[in-house]
């Protein structure tokens, strides 16, 4: 009998899987958007302070390195948080 409820439950509690399919669809492009963003930010920043160290310029390099890493920190997540609320 409780096998039955149990089965009963988690069908009733999902939503259908074509609405999931096309939102994890989504999820992925944006997570590889993301992560792209991530990459070319950390390569710019870290562009930018070997070009000012090497002209003599100190310059505040460690907000901008730490923006881009907590873009990155929300960026990756926010996927995990949508499914888990889903």
């Amino acid at each position: 009998m409780s096998h039955t409820v149990y089965a009963a439950a988690t069908t009733l509690a999902g939503p259908p899987g074509a609405v999931t399919y096309e939102l994890n669809y989504v999820l992925n492009i944006l997570a590889w958007l993301v992560t792209a963003a991530g990459v070319c930010g950390l390569l710019l920043v870290g562009s930018r302070m070997a070009i000012s160290l090497r002209s003599g310029e100190g310059d505040e390099h460690l907000t901008q390195f730490a923006m881009v890493m907590g873009a990155c920190i929300i960026g990756a997540t926010a996927g995990p948080i949508v499914n888990f609320v889903m």
